[in-house]
């Protein structure tokens, strides 16, 4: 069973908001959660999707994958019904581990390969103990994410705002100038028109092959610590709830 948690965010509860950030490490002021938390359930209502945040110190050094699992169980999150739409991040800050889960259209809508993602864009702020960018950019992805379907990258360059500006400049620039190109009329003069073929020609042509070389470069694995993410995978709580999953270190 997890301990009663206590409401960190006192300035959400005064508001009425939901509670989505669970601070039990405390990891943050109490402004910065209200602001997360306020965050959280903006963009979270947009997604019908509860984005929360759980730190933990884990007393019972239990798996963040089962902390997860048993958080979902036990406070039934959802946006508009218990054990319904969640994404739940889990910081255990004892052993430096993290589990991302997302629930019922979370599940659907971000996936391990999606969580995975997120999970690495988290990571160094969370190593640099930068916390409240690590939940900012969770949440943010989080819903940025949901707004694509399934199966599609949601990283693909094609989706950048850059990308689109310069591809239109691009596009917009070739248009203008083949319609310049075309409107100054047709160029009949070239280089024949001036050209004696009986007197010109090709003197002289030599090519030389010296050498191929090829060198090879055998690449050192990185064996030294850090942060890392991936493999966690999904699963199915202990109430039968199924989710997808990323686990992570930092």
């Amino acid at each position: 069973m997890l301990p009663a948690l206590p409401t960190l965010n006192t300035a959400a509860a005064a508001a009425g908001e939901k509670t989505l950030i669970y601070d039990d490490a405390h990891l943050l002021s109490e402004t910065d959660a209200a602001e997360l938390n306020a965050m959280a359930s903006k963009y979270g209502a947009e997604r019908e999707t509860d984005i929360i945040v759980y730190t933990t110190n884990n007393p019972e050094s239990k798996d963040t994958k089962e902390i997860t699992e048993d958080f979902y169980d036990e406070h039934g999150p959802g946006y508009d019904k218990a054990h319904g739409n969640a994404v739940i991040l889990t910081v255990d800050i004892s052993n430096r581990d993290t589990y991302l889960a997302g629930f019922y259209k979370a599940e659907e809508m971000l996936d391990d390969g999606r969580l995975d993602k997120i999970t690495s864009k988290i990571s160094p702020y969370l190593s640099e103990g930068n916390y409240k960018q690590a939940f900012s950019t969770y949440i943010m992805t989080a819903y940025r994410y949901m707004g694509y379907k399934p199966g599609v990258n949601p990283d693909n360059i094609v989706f950048k705002l850059w990308f689109q500006v310069l591809a239109a400049l691009v596009i917009g620039g070739g248009v203008v100038g083949t319609m310049a190109y075309r409107s100054g009329g047709r160029v009949t003069i070239h280089r024949g028109t001036y050209e004696d073929a009986e007197k010109s020609g090709v003197l002289d042509r030599q090519d030389q092959y010296i050498r191929t070389t090829v060198t090879k470069r055998k690449i050192e694995r990185n064996q030294g610590g850090g942060s890392g993410f991936g493999g966690g995978g999904g699963g199915t709580t202990k109430g039968g709830h199924s989710h997808s999953g990323s686990r992570g270190s930092f």
